[in-house]
């Protein structure tokens, strides 16, 4: 009898209709994922007036949000048979929170909206790392993985196209009914996806699905030292890039009134057309055999220079140029931070539950990002704010240079204890 959750097709391989739908969760899910990320700054800033300081603490509520229930979710997806059914729920929450944001735009209501968005927008990404696993297998998982970031950030491109026309032209609340549209059709393309070809036992990262065992521990998954350090980076990472943008967005709403939206709307569409080519080269520099830390080391080190450049202009025109820098350190971080989770993940059954693990870190560098740079923005200025990022930025290049190994040929943890038949 065939293990139940095993794909159905006779060479093993997922249908075609399945890796559509794939593609299409994966191009719609970019912007529900993320909520209205850079464009809420925007809105409370020129249309709602806030200040820096509580614009970073609503900025800061979705990541600490996002951050609690980051290993609860890794646990969920590794646990649950239901990924397609949550896939939907998710969006559909983030879409109740935009709609609570832009008819309640006051300080609780979207303290509680960013919550929910946060918490819904959690199980996302190892959702779409499980699914894919599941579905290909770790043999084509670069690849596969290569692909996904490549429709992640083609959809962000649409998105951002669409949020700027209608920013611009009827009003920044739009974009928030933009994010619903999205979240709704993204439920629809889960139904796209066979249930019987998703592999559930190797969705999780077992290694050997004809010798299923239990999980190793969550302790000892903890143990292991090279996780540690790469969940380390992954703060750094993002502390030292989260609030670069948003900061961005409100200087142009500043110096530049009614060419905020716009511009902000370009920087992101720069930004995204460098990351889907990013995306595309990592897959093919992987193929080729180069290892995943000389290229997350590429990511790391254009993001000092990033803040170093935001600090000393203010012009719309520079602010777009100096984004593309951000496609290449998100277009890598993207690809890069799932392989290096799938590597140190080989065979303990916690694939999910470390994609959990790095969302955590990375809502944690997100947190500490718009909070304290909000800040220190309200007392020392936006210059002052972008050189703090940007040295940040470089202690995160020095950390996982010299204490960060390789990982691609990692041997496979074979320790799962049997399961009792």
């Amino acid at each position: 009898m065939a293990r139940v959750g095993m794909v159905s097709s006779a060479d093993g391989r997922p249908s075609a209709r399945s890796l559509r739908g794939l593609d299409a969760i994966t191009l719609l899910m970019a912007d529900v994922r993320d909520g209205v990320g850079p464009f809420l700054s925007v809105f409370l800033k020129g249309s709602q007036h806030w200040d820096p300081g509580a614009i970073g603490l609503a900025m800061g509520a979705s990541s600490i949000a996002a951050a609690i229930c980051q290993v609860p979710a890794g646990l969920l997806v590794d646990g649950t048979r239901a990924k397609r059914l949550l896939m939907a729920a998710s969006g559909l929450m983030v879409a109740l929170g935009c709609l609570l944001i832009v008819g309640f735009p006051h300080f609780w209501t979207v303290i509680a909206a960013q919550v929910l968005l946060g918490s819904a927008s959690a199980v996302i990404p190892p959702l779409i790392a499980a699914l894919s696993l599941g579905l290909v297998g770790r043999r084509l998982l670069d690849a596969r993985i290569s692909r996904n970031e490549g429709f992640n950030h083609a959809g962000n491109l649409v998105a951002a196209v669409l949020a700027g026309s209608l920013g611009q032209y009827l009003g920044a609340h739009w974009i928030f009914y933009l994010v619903c549209a999205f979240a709704v059709a993204s439920a629809a393309m889960v139904t796209l996806i066979n249930p019987k070809e998703i592999d559930h036992e190797r969705a999780r990262g077992g290694e050997d699905p004809a010798h299923a065992g239990e999980p190793i521990g969550f302790r000892d998954l903890l143990r292991r030292r090279d996780l540690r350090i790469f969940l380390g980076s992954v703060v750094l990472f993002h502390f030292g890039n989260a609030a670069m943008l948003p900061m961005a967005g409100q200087v142009l709403a500043q110096k530049h009134p009614g060419q905020d939206t716009i511009a902000l709307s370009a920087c992101i569409i720069a930004a995204q057309f460098v990351m889907v080519g990013v995306a595309w080269c990592v897959g093919q520099a992987s193929a080729r055999g180069v290892g995943r830390k000389p290229i997350f080391l590429v990511a790391l080190a254009v993001l000092p220079v990033r803040g170093l450049l935001f600090s000393v202009t203010s012009s719309p025109y520079a602010v777009v140029g100096i984004q593309l820098l951000d496609g290449v350190a998100a277009g890598i971080f993207g690809v890069v931070s799932v392989l290096i989770a799938s590597d140190l993940m080989r065979g303990t059954g916690r694939f999910n539950l470390a994609q959990g693990l790095t969302a955590l870190a990375v809502g944690i560098g997100a947190t500490g990002s718009n909070a304290s740079a909000g800040y220190v923005v309200q007392w020392f200025g936006y210059p002052a704010g972008f050189l703090y990022l940007a040295a940040i930025a470089g202690c995160a290049l020095v950390f996982f240079a010299l204490l960060m190994g390789e990982t691609r040929d990692a041997a496979p943890v074979l320790s799962l204890t049997p399961r009792v038949a």
